[in-house]
């Protein structure tokens, strides 16, 4: 008897679900059993199971598998299930190793996968070509089961039957069946990827296709981005959503407490849009401290004109804050202050560039997610230290101390 070759396992992602264990030995059983019986036991062996004779595969070659299957470790079992599907096209196996290799990544959750579903209530899955023909380049329906009880073969006679002969399945009931609620992410992210496709969808359809997949995979920490262009159309893939700067929470924290409405929700909406619409977050920065300038402005019984721009606004609120350079004696703190008021100036120079709030032209650049992340970080902290110096300053007000109202290293009044 030779002997087995015994590799290294692949170190297994975590503690796998019995559950899953044992329908992964049912694939792949079942998938060594399509062999002739006279080869199954030599492809044991070179799955690294145990040897055996040609007369018990004879008597079933499902059975000779799942015997040697059921004697090894679950690593050992994925290990020979991935040399399988390495070697042959087996859609279900390898849908099982997606599975077990996604245990450590972010669910999709069964809700938002209905959510998607519902996307398609009442409308094709694609315009530009038969709803038919994209399902079969993402799943093999010619070789897959008709769902039981059915009279059809392969699920590709049965959706043929039920909705192109008589149409009597719901866009719901397709996806469905197509298992769209269970499959592993990477076959939901690959429809996705093929839905919003400029084969599928094309102009104002399917760009808010897209932004609505966008918005349903952002709460389960996907993102449907851009992925490039193809003859001059967009094409998108699905990533993991950026989770932000460490400084998030703590600016998140800040504003809530400041104005949870309208200041916080500008925040909140910046954040989510730094990876996705990079022109929209950069727009939404700067609003986010116009707001923050005029909240103050109004809090201290201040005026501003509807008309004062950014700078404008910081120049009015720097002169109650205390916040002007030329208010302060140390070097250290005249700088800090100073690059206060570039940042201010160029967060409006980088909007009036590359924002969504001037037509983009043919030679404007376009904003990318670093520009957008610049941008909104930026502007989250020199919100975070008005809404603090402000606060400071009410406090020093009420009598805390006169160091807090007048500013550490402030020139002092004549």
């Amino acid at each position: 008897m030779p002997t087995i070759r015994q590799p290294t396992p692949a170190p297994m992602p975590v503690a796998i679900p019995p559950a899953m264990i044992k329908e992964l030995r049912h694939l792949l059983a079942s998938a060594i059993s399509d062999a002739k019986a006279y080869d199954v036991p030599g492809l044991c062996r070179r799955l690294n199971l145990a040897d055996g004779e040609e007369q018990e595969a004879f008597a079933s070659k499902y059975k000779y598998a799942q015997k040697r299957l059921a004697d090894v470790s679950a690593e050992q079992v994925v290990v020979s299930a991935r040399e399988l599907a390495a070697e042959e096209q087996r859609f279900e196996l390898s849908e099982q190793l997606a599975k077990i290799d996604e245990l450590n990544g972010p669910a999709v959750t069964t809700l938002t996968r209905r959510r998607l579903i519902a996307l398609f209530e009442g409308r094709p899955l694609a315009r530009e070509i038969e709803d038919i023909e994209l399902i079969r380049g993402l799943w093999p329906i010619g070789s897959l089961r008709a769902p039981h009880p059915s009279d059809e073969a392969t699920l590709e006679d049965y959706l043929h039957r039920h909705t192109i002969r008589n149409d009597d399945l719901t866009q719901r009931d397709v996806l469905e069946t197509l298992g769209l609620l269970t499959c592993s992410r990477a076959q939901l992210f690959k429809f996705l990827a093929a839905v919003t496709a400029p084969d599928a969808f094309s102009g104002s359809e399917q760009i808010e296709l897209a932004e609505k997949i966008d918005g349903l995979l952002r709460h389960d920490g996907y993102t449907l981005a851009l992925a490039g262009r193809i003859s001059g159309s967009p094409f998108y893939a699905v990533r993991v959503a950026p989770t932000g700067s460490p400084a998030d929470a703590s600016i998140s924290a800040t504003l809530a407490a400041f104005d949870p409405t309208q200041v916080h929700a500008r925040w909140t909406m910046a954040m989510e849009r730094r990876g996705s619409e990079p022109a929209g977050a950069i727009t939404l920065a700067r609003t986010l401290l116009e707001d923050v300038c005029k909240w103050i402005l109004e809090e201290a019984g201040e005026t501003w004109q509807e008309a004062d721009d950014l700078p404008a606004l910081y120049r009015k609120l720097s002169k109650v804050l205390k916040l002007a350079p030329d208010d302060h004696t140390e070097q250290v703190f005249k700088q800090i202050l100073g690059s206060c008021q570039s940042v201010v100036e160029s967060l409006g120079a980088l909007r009036n560039k590359l924002s969504d709030a001037h037509s983009p032209g043919p030679k404007r650049a376009r904003p990318q997610p670093r520009h957008a992340e610049l941008a909104v970080n930026l502007a989250g902290a020199m919100a975070t230290f008005l809404v603090a110096t402000w606060e400071a300053r009410k406090e020093a007000r009420g009598g805390s101390s006169s160091e807090a109202a007048h500013g550490i290293g402030r020139k002092p009044r004549g």
